[in-house]
């Protein structure tokens, strides 16, 4: 019999939500709403406060000013979740922020009850964040601080310009959608671009250019992946 990995319940499904251009209400304006709304806006996501102004900080207050949220200045009501499709509760009212997890289940809205486990249908994780890389650390809601210490270590041993080579991996692939568009090339086109990242160095793929893509790409068809010192020579 063939070993399959061992099945560790007790995790969560971590995955990557695309909210962008959703609706997410954030309930409350405090230190806690402050930083779930700027993930919410670094994902793109429309979102309301809904939170007595008097109840703002300062951070929530400048995004309030800026326009980059929609703000509702009073407490919660129900009709608040009218239009949401996510909510990030983050208010010191343990009754109330009950009532507001109650009212999402019986809408089945997803929902994060802050400091509450028991009442949120996912957790918020530590992230390090460079351009498109997003790496996020999660205790399952046991250990947030623990989860913080993680990511910085894990910050700390990648390279400072991961970032950058990423950006450019994905100019290559949407490069070689154009040139390979056929859906019977996908399994070739993964195959290829997993050969560029393992054989390429970090630094090539910083460095690389649309000229450098344009070259390398020349050389799909036949499989071949030849160094970046080669490919510009061919480019000269």
């Amino acid at each position: 019999m063939p070993e399959y990995p061992k099945v560790q319940g007790g995790g969560s499904l971590i995955v990557a939500w695309q909210v962008k251009n959703k609706h997410v209400l954030v309930v409350g304006g405090g230190e806690v709403a402050a930083g779930r709304i700027l993930l919410a806006l670094n994902a793109d996501a429309r979102v309301t406060v809904v939170c007595p102004s008097s109840g703002l900080n300062g951070e929530v207050a400048y995004r309030v000013a800026e326009k980059q949220v929609t703000h509702i200045d009073r407490n919660f009501e129900p009709c608040d979740l009218d239009t949401a499709d996510m909510v990030l509760c983050a208010i010191d009212d343990p009754e109330a922020s009950t009532q507001v997890w109650k009212l999402c289940k019986e809408r089945r809205i997803a929902a994060n009850i802050a400091d509450v486990p028991p009442e949120c249908d996912f957790y918020f994780g530590s992230i390090h964040r460079d351009g498109p890389l997003q790496v996020m650390v999660s205790t399952n809601g046991n250990g947030p601080k623990l989860a913080s210490i993680v990511r910085k270590r894990i910050a700390e041993a990648l390279p400072s310009n991961m970032g950058a080579a990423i950006e450019n991996v994905g100019k290559l692939r949407r490069k070689l959608r154009e040139v390979a568009p056929d859906i019977k090339e996908g399994p070739k086109r993964m195959k290829w671009m997993s050969g560029v990242c393992e054989s390429w160095s970090l630094d090539d793929l910083v460095g690389m250019t649309e000229q450098d893509m344009d070259g390398l790409l020349s050389h799909y068809q036949s499989g071949d992946i030849p160094p970046l010192l080669e490919v510009r020579m061919k480019n000269l």
